[in-house]
Order: structure tokens, then sequence, then C-alpha cells
């Protein structure tokens, strides 16, 4: 695709990439078969191919309006077009430059503005957790749209005390910790059974994607930072192998980090290195099955396995849960149809657009629902609680299921 950047963005380093991205489009529209928003609307400007000429124009010299602003806020950057562009088009990173140049000249409502700083600074705040255990004292009373936004309260079982020689980070997360504590606590059980000693940096909190993706662009590289400087230490002294992620949007957030700072002098380098030294939980697993493989007490039934975006999409990982757990002895089955679709949560979409990602939950829930499962499992926090909210049967992380499994 040719552009021809007006003076403004030409020279920038934001328009030189977003110029990059654009010469690989070839207009083919493939992703717009692949893109939930466009299959839920139907309308080409709610699909990656529209909102790629969208920014275009914008990029050109033409005013965007709230109605360009609107289209950007509905994709949900699951990034699935990315999976089925030919031509290895970088959506995610286009729709990042274009929002923040559109929210620069838009204004948005009062009402929208303050709900968004709401959300980018609640969400990522130290008095999220006090709060949510409120919510959780008082949770049959709340509203259904907020209850289903508050899962009841967990019981994380012990946090292992064993040393290994073996060692790896993880990152807590911003709201894991008050929503679902038992995923890191499972994590760190299941890890220490194959003689991997998980440890928490003091200091490291969000991944920044929450801030950055809500065009808080520099709030969110200012976490990014703090993570950095939280984790560099035990990089430094060669402490730990890898940082772990069991919560795929995160994992997908900081092996990007790289990128996203690409361009801090002071942080560049280091940036680069953390994002090489990050794996997600899932690609542990190898390593994992010899260890753990006999000590599988009894697998329940069916699993339908939701693979989210973050993780099949934004990192390219596809089926090493399915394959590590079915080693262990699981029987863990993807829906035939739409796996590689949305399930409507993306991080703080689903509060800001509900009807879109209501469609999109109960669309994904009826395909795995086919599978009669015993429970349906998956890798991402938002997602676990989104589907919960629609469903009755239990929806939690595969370390969770996988460490009640476990012969301790």
């Amino acid at each position: 695709m040719q552009t021809n950047l007006c003076a403004e963005f030409k020279d920038t380093p934001e328009g030189r990439e977003a110029e990059a991205i654009l010469r690989k489009c070839v207009h083919c529209g493939f992703c717009t078969a692949t893109c939930p928003t466009y299959q839920v609307l139907g309308d080409e400007l709610d699909g990656p191919r529209g909102r790629i000429y969208l920014i275009k124009q914008v990029l050109e010299g033409e005013a965007p309006t709230r109605k360009t602003q609107l289209h950007l806020d509905r994709c949900l950057t699951c990034r699935n077009c990315e999976s089925t562009c030919p031509s290895g088009v970088q959506y995610g990173h286009l729709v990042d430059i274009g929002r923040a140049i559109v929210d620069e000249k838009v204004a948005r409502e009062r009402s929208e503005q303050g709900m968004r700083w709401a959300l980018k600074e609640g969400l990522t705040s130290s008095f999220f957790g006090p709060a949510m255990k409120v919510g959780q004292a008082v949770r049959g009373l709340l509203p259904a749209a907020l209850r289903e936004k508050v899962p009841p309260r967990q019981d994380p079982g012990r946090w292992p005390a064993r040393a290994h020689a073996r060692k790896v980070l993880l990152l807590a997360g911003c709201v894991q910790p008050s929503m679902m504590p038992n995923i890191d606590a499972a994590t760190a059980r299941v890890l220490d059974a194959a003689g991997i000693q998980t440890v928490i940096a003091a200091g490291a909190g969000c991944c920044g994607a929450v801030k950055f993706h809500l065009n808080d662009q520099d709030g969110g590289r200012a976490q990014m930072r703090a993570n950095i400087d939280a984790w560099w230490p035990f990089v430094e002294r060669g402490e730990v192998e890898a940082i772990v992620m069991n919560a795929s949007g995160c994992g997908v957030t900081v092996k990007e980090y790289g990128h996203h700072l690409r361009h801090d002098a002071a942080y560049a380098a280091r940036a680069e290195r953390i994002s090489q030294l990050t794996r997600d939980l899932s690609e542990l697993l190898p390593e994992l099955v010899p260890a753990l493989r006999g000590r599988v007490k009894a697998a329940p039934g069916v699993l339908a396995y939701h693979p989210p975006c973050t993780l099949q999409h934004g990192q390219q990982l596809r089926g090493g849960v399915e394959r590590g757990l079915a080693e262990l002895g699981f029987d863990v089955r993807a829906p035939l149809n739409e796996s590689h679709l949305c399930c409507g949560s993306a991080g703080t979409y689903s509060v800001l657009q509900p009807r879109i990602a209501h469609a999109l939950r109960d669309r994904k829930l009826g395909h795995l629902q086919e599978l009669e499962p015993a429970a349906i499992v998956s890798a991402n926090i938002g997602c676990i609680t989104h589907l919960q909210s629609g469903t009755r049967a239990p929806v939690r992380h595969w370390v969770e299921v996988l460490d009640e499994a476990l012969a301790y």
C-alpha cells in the first residue's frame, strides 16, 4: 500500500514505523474474514482493512472524527488478523499508533474520559486489592454488570518453601493477585514439583498493557521501566533463567518491551534482554512433563480449552497447552469451530464495549459447551473472568487444574 505521509508525521518515529507497516499491506482482505468485530458488526470499517485505511488517511493529513475514533475503539487488539495476514502486517503496532494520534485530535466526552481514567489508574493502583476484597464481601448485593467482574474470594493455599538451583521470576501483575491469587500459587507449586523455584520481585507490578492500550502510552512505558528495574538485579547476577508469565496478556506485552522502549537510550538494551528472557508458562510444559509424569492422581473429565488471543495470535504459541496436558493424562479439547476467535474480554474492552464483548463471549461459550466439559480452561485471567460471567461451568487456569491433580 502506497502512502504519502503529511509533514506532521513524515519525520517522526511513529510516522516512519507506520509507513513501513503500511507498505506491507496488499488489500487482500484475508484479515477481515477472521476479525471478531467484523463478524459481529459486518462493517468494513470495523475490520482490520477498514481501520488501516482510516489510520492511513489520518497520517496523510485528513482530520479524524469521532467516528474514526469509535472504529478504532471497537478493535479488540486480538491480533487474529496478524495470524491470518500473508504479508506479515504488524497491525497491533499500527493500531497503537493510530489510536494515539486520533486521541490527541478528537476529544472524548467527560463521562468516557472518566471511565477510561478510572480503569487505567484504578486497576493498576495499590487500592485495587482492598477494593476487590470489599466487592467480594458484598458480591451478592452488587448489580449484575459489576458482579460479573468480581470473582468469589479464593484461598490460594500454600506457597512452596523449598529452594532450588533453578529459579524463575514470575510477574504477579496488577489484578490477578487480588482477583484469583490461586493462579500464582498453583504456578509456584507446579514449578516446585518440577524442581524450579518461583521468585516474585518486589516493585514489579502491572506489565503496562492496561495504560498503554488505553492510550496512556507514557504511563504504560513508565510501568515497563519499573518492572525492568525490579527484575534487572536478578538478571544481571544470573540468578534466574527466565521470566515466566501465567497471564498471556502480560506475556505478549513483556515480550514486546524491546519494541516499546527501543527509542529509550537508558532502557533499550535491558528491555530487549527482558523480552528475550520472557516465557509463557506453557513454553515450560515440555520441560515439566518428564518431572511430573506419573504424578497425576486423577485427571477430571473433558477440559474445553480456550486459547487466549494473546497466546495464539500475540505470542504465536499454539498447541503447547493441549499437547503438554495430554502427555500428563488430561483430555483437553479445543472447540472445532472458531477456536481462533476472541472471547471478547481483551483487557478493559468488556467494560468499555460490553455489547460486542458479550456477543463474542456467548458465541465462544456455545462452541466450548458443545464439548460437554467438566471444566473450561484458559491461560489468561481476563478470558477466565469474562467467560465465567456467562456460564455455570467452572472456568479456570489450566495450571490450577494441573496443580489439583498432582500428588505432592
